[in-house]
């Protein structure tokens, strides 16, 4: 779920109001998988790999699991541990000539009491803060795996699709191979070709086939790679078109802070200082109560008891004081962590944009002028060698260059895609 990416309706999760639209991707995936099951599966377009990626993603499954379990603990957190229930004789005489009596000793009674340890409320706040820390750190990793596994699906997506469209202007290419050889027999005949032309083309017959075998194991491994992340679909294929992705730059090097290598910092941190709020509370010491009945004999009244207990924290240089200390390094070592991913993230991000920028320049030059210069040669040859005026060679080289220009044409609109969508899932709302 990004801010920059704009391609049709997606999920959005915010915190713990989120069921509702986790519940919406839910029923969705749910529904696309029962219409592929019936249609016995086919083309997957982008959004609907998206979601399926989200449905079936056991690591998801994983940190929404543990997001749950933090949201559930948080109701203990703070709250006073279980009171004690103390049973037991007192003053039992096991010598004198009361020994081993139950009612002859006026100090002899069956005693029932009830005891609450009661941490101070500095101790229990802090523990409460740390448990709220803790769930937002658990929805903020799930936020992160989230970004991660649609991305993942958006990449390969992307990578399935143009290996199918590299397929496509390999084809292009075959057929015209074809035509050219289906004409070379006559050609041969009134003798406006050669003998060599026709080894010539037999030769370009076989580098197309090793250079389709390769495309199309390349396309098997992507198929493979988008099939891990929707599951098994029959002839899965990314024939629809890819999304219009729109990036807002500036608005994503200004929204770093939300980047999903730092989402989960912001609530650490807070557990750090939550933690260390509680060391600093031990020092003040908890205390509780107690209340018991005594049940004597018949001959003597029972009794009643209450009594407090106080910690007394003696000795803090050796005890709470080192505990403090250590938590407060603690806070130190993720505020200095959280600043190295932060210039790292930068850096990495600078990267991306000026590679995406690099890209979209060289796309920009080979589609207004390599492909239309290849094209064009593509043509004169073809028409000196009908004329006579050139060899078969320099058709199948000319043929083959405008190829590769379409090719590397497609491989850059990959990368520029590719570079999109890696920036467009880095930033959560």
């Amino acid at each position: 779920m990004a801010i920059f990416f704009r391609a049709g309706s997606r999920s959005r999760f915010h915190g713990t109001g989120s069921c509702s639209r986790r519940t919406g991707v839910a029923v969705l995936a749910t529904i696309f998988l029962a219409v592929v099951g019936a249609a016995g599966a086919g083309p997957i377009s982008f959004e609907q790999a998206l979601l399926l990626a989200e449905q079936r993603s056991a690591a998801l499954t994983a940190r929404q699991a543990a997001a749950d379990g933090a949201q559930q603990a948080r109701t203990a957190a703070g709250q006073l541990p279980n009171p004690k229930l103390a049973v037991g004789i007192e003053n039992f005489p096991v010598s004198g000539p009361e020994r081993l009596s139950w009612n002859r000793d006026s100090m002899t009674m069956r005693r029932v009491g009830l005891m609450q340890d009661v941490p101070n409320a500095a101790r229990r706040a802090a523990q409460r803060e740390a448990a709220e820390a803790k769930t937002a750190r658990e929805r903020a990793l799930l936020e992160a795996e989230r970004l991660a596994v649609r991305r993942e699906a958006a990449l390969a997506w992307l990578g399935l699709h143009f290996a199918q469209r590299r397929l496509a202007v390999f084809a292009a290419l075959e057929q015209e191979n074809q035509v050219l050889q289906d004409t070379l027999g006559a050609r041969l005949a009134s003798g406006a070709a050669m003998p060599a032309d026709a080894l010539m083309a037999r030769q370009e017959t076989l580098e197309l086939a090793d250079r389709r075998d390769e495309l199309q194991a390349a396309a098997e491994q992507a198929r493979a790679h988008l099939r891990r992340w929707t599951g098994d679909q029959l002839e899965l294929s990314a024939q629809a078109e890819p999304p219009a992705l729109r990036l807002d730059l500036a608005r994503l090097l200004d929204s770093l802070d939300r980047h999903a290598d730092l989402l989960a910092f912001a609530p650490m941190l807070a557990m750090a200082r939550a933690e260390l709020d509680e060391a600093t509370a031990m020092g003040r010491g908890d205390w509780g109560w107690e209340v018991a009945y005594g049940n004597r004999a018949r001959a003597f009244g029972d009794m009643v008891s209450f009594q407090l207990t106080f910690d007394l924290p003696v000795s803090r240089a050796t005890r709470q004081e080192p505990v403090v200390a250590s938590r407060q390094k603690e806070v130190e070592r993720l505020q200095a962590e959280r600043e190295d991913a932060l210039r790292r993230v930068r850096a990495e991000v600078d990267a991306l944009v000026a590679e995406l920028q690099r890209a979209e320049r060289v796309l920009q030059r080979l589609q207004t002028a390599a492909l239309p210069l290849a094209n064009e040669r593509v043509q004169v040859t073809l028409a000196s060698y009908q004329a006579g005026r050139a060899d078969l060679g320099t058709v199948l080289t000319a043929r083959k260059s405008a190829a590769e220009a379409q090719l590397r044409a497609l491989d850059l609109q990959a990368q520029v895609l590719a570079q999109q969508t890696r920036l467009a899932y880095l930033i959560a709302e």
